[in-house]
């Protein structure tokens, strides 16, 4: 496929203009924010500091877990440009379009279109253009950012969906070696605290009072602007090493794998990057005063049926998920040695 193939999804070329508006418009508006909003942003490494820069040399594919709307890639494609001078192509869902300036602003950027929303028959069409556009990137020596999953994981039990492997994996035979030919490297992203906390929290209890609720245009708006301009206390961003090896040594000892049927193949696979996730985490120490915080994130709640009990539940567990799948990360690896 040529790029005219790819026209109605694709990032907009950045000519000498753009770039210079970039730096002068975006590396301000980010830093501004940065310092409004968060206690710092550090970019942190698990592991071979050496191996990890050497995984990234050439190209590589950054999946993380999803944390806000806008600033998760944006903050990473800074810290790898003013460090690396890598500057990722990043994939928006078009759900966040509610306006078409949105879509425009975001294509200058490097981002590319991820279509959802379709039915069946459009949505593998949509899938395997898009597979077909992120190798095109990659063949051409291109990093790219991805979350791992379809929308932020409101619990923050971040796990990799299969669907999503599964898309960027589509028209090619051998499935491992089409995967190590993306080179994933996963980041890890950690908030001291969560803007869209509470938000995520109503969320789920319109969700449980009505499965069929669905949010709308103006929800994603509400989240993007919260996102941005909320409290978020430290953050951190950990780069992890290309999964390559491990499919490498995971197939060495279990080459039964390759036979495999694919929906057990793409787990194997969403494993490794879950695991490399969740070792990442960076793991906040929580004082008394958390159970003030949670308390008044309780309270921007509004509902006309406000269930207060299930709602702190929730909000607790946001904060306790990446702890405890760091817990099972860290004694999986105490079992292999």
């Amino acid at each position: 496929m040529d790029e005219k193939s790819f026209k109605d999804i694709r990032a907009y070329r950045v000519g000498w203009l753009l770039t210079i508006c970039d730096f002068l418009f975006a590396f301000p508006v980010l830093w501004i924010w940065r310092k409004r909003t968060t206690k710092g942003i550090k970019l942190d490494y698990l592991g071979d500091r050496k191996q990890i820069e050497q995984d990234i040399q050439h190209g590589a594919f950054f999946m993380t877990n999803h944390r806000d709307i806008v600033l998760d890639s944006a903050w990473l494609s800074q810290l790898l440009r003013c460090r690396y001078f890598i500057r990722p192509f990043i994939g928006i869902g078009n759900n966040l379009f509610a306006y078409k300036w949105i879509e425009v602003l975001v294509r200058f950027n490097r981002c590319f279109v991820v279509k959802r929303g379709a039915g069946a028959h459009a949505q593998l069409a949509n899938a395997k253009q898009l597979s077909a556009y992120i190798r095109h990137l990659r063949e051409q020596g291109k990093s790219i950012w991805l979350a791992q999953r379809e929308g932020r994981a409101k619990d923050s039990n971040d796990l990799t969906q299969p669907s999503v492997l599964h898309m960027l994996t589509l028209g090619e035979k051998d499935f491992f070696e089409n995967v190590k030919a993306l080179n994933i490297c996963p980041v890890s992203i950690t908030y001291e605290f969560d803007p869209c906390d509470y938000l995520k929290a109503k969320e789920m209890q319109l969700k449980r009072d009505d499965p069929k609720w669905r949010k709308r245009a103006k929800d994603d708006v509400e989240s993007m602007k919260t996102g941005i301009r909320g409290e978020k206390g430290r953050v951190v961003y950990r780069l992890t090493p290309s999964i390559n090896p491990e499919i490498d040594a995971m197939l060495a000892a279990h080459p039964e794998y390759r036979e495999e049927p694919i929906h057990d193949q793409l787990q194997h696979v969403c494993d490794i990057i879950d695991r490399h996730i969740h070792l990442g985490y960076e793991i906040f120490e929580r004082g008394t005063e958390f159970d003030a915080y949670i308390e008044s994130r309780l309270a921007k709640i509004e509902l006309p049926n406000k269930d207060e009990k299930f709602l702190r539940e929730k909000l607790y567990e946001m904060y306790s998920n990446p702890e405890k799948n760091y817990r099972i990360a860290v004694e999986s690896l105490k079992l292999k040695v």
